[in-house]
């Protein structure tokens, strides 16, 4: 099965110059735990809910005028839609994530597998086994 089938599509990339603020909010809003940064229509980093508290308010930085880049993940690993999603499965058990950006061959983002995605798409022992993997301690 290809990661395209499972994964969940409309994900939208946000500017580097976007506040912690308005990342809150969005992740409010969008009940989701992640966002992708992109610049020039590429994907150059994510920010999740744990980067803010980490990277800005544990910091007692602003976040009325701390920015994506400012809390952001460079170096995002990624899948593509054509990739067998049992290599997915495999990449975030490698680095830990709970969330994978997917790319079309244009790199170009097209949607975002995670956790639960996997538990609608495969076997119920696979997906345990991926949620032990990407919750053991770094």
């Amino acid at each position: 099965m290809e990661t395209k089938t499972a994964m969940h599509e409309g994900v939208e990339l946000c500017t580097p110059d976007v506040t912690v603020t308005e990342l809150a909010k969005r992740m409010r809003n969008g009940d989701i735990g992640a966002i992708p940064i992109g610049e020039n229509d590429r994907l150059i980093g994510m920010v999740t809910d744990r980067d803010i508290v980490i990277r800005c308010l544990a910091d007692d930085r602003d976040a009325t005028t701390t920015t994506a880049r400012d809390v952001m993940t460079e170096g995002i690993a990624y899948c593509k839609d054509d990739d067998d999603i049992l290599e997915a499965m495999q990449l975030m058990q490698e680095k830990q994530l709970r969330r994978l950006p997917v790319v079309n061959k244009d790199k170009r983002l097209v949607g975002m597998l995670s956790l639960g995605d996997f538990a609608e798409a495969t076997q119920p022992d696979l997906t345990g086994q991926l949620s032990a993997a990407v919750s053991a301690h770094h």
